[in-house]
């Protein structure tokens, strides 16, 4: 989804109006993935200085609304944005640094983890964190 074509095919899959904005802000998130919001700010006016705060903000909520970016938010940190949807990944975060990357689920599809008991409810994803410490911060504390 890297080609600003891949980006506007995207866009109308979820039945959106392609616009300049939408596609740099899709685009921002795809190369900077787990990126929090500032960042993604960033790599947008980087190449489109015109585009506001608002238009990123007001993407990144249609976008996870309708399942074309995923919003993560680790407790204790700022909410970070990714393009990897629909495969019930997990993830890592260092409790040092805040660095964060994907786990592949643990077993099979979603939700790949069941629950003991489901109190009724028809489960479809199960959302984990692993928290740890990165490699670069174990070469610092060493």
């Amino acid at each position: 989804m890297t080609s600003e074509a891949g980006i506007e095919q995207v866009l109308k899959a979820a039945s959106m109006r392609v616009t300049q904005p939408r596609v740099a802000v899709l685009a921002a998130v795809a190369a900077h993935p787990h990126a929090d919001t500032e960042t993604i700010i960033s790599a947008v006016h980087g190449d489109h200085p015109h585009v506001s705060h608002q238009a990123v903000y007001d993407s990144l909520k249609l976008f996870t609304k309708l399942g074309v970016i995923r919003q993560i938010q680790p407790q204790g940190h700022i909410a970070r944005y990714e393009t990897r949807v629909g495969d019930n990944h997990h993830h890592v975060v260092c409790r040092q640094c805040g660095n964060l990357a994907d786990v592949d689920c643990a077993v099979g599809e979603a939700p790949c983890l069941h629950a003991s008991d489901h109190f009724g409810f028809i489960i479809d994803e199960a959302e984990v964190i692993y928290w740890g410490i990165c490699p670069q911060c174990q070469v610092v504390n060493a």
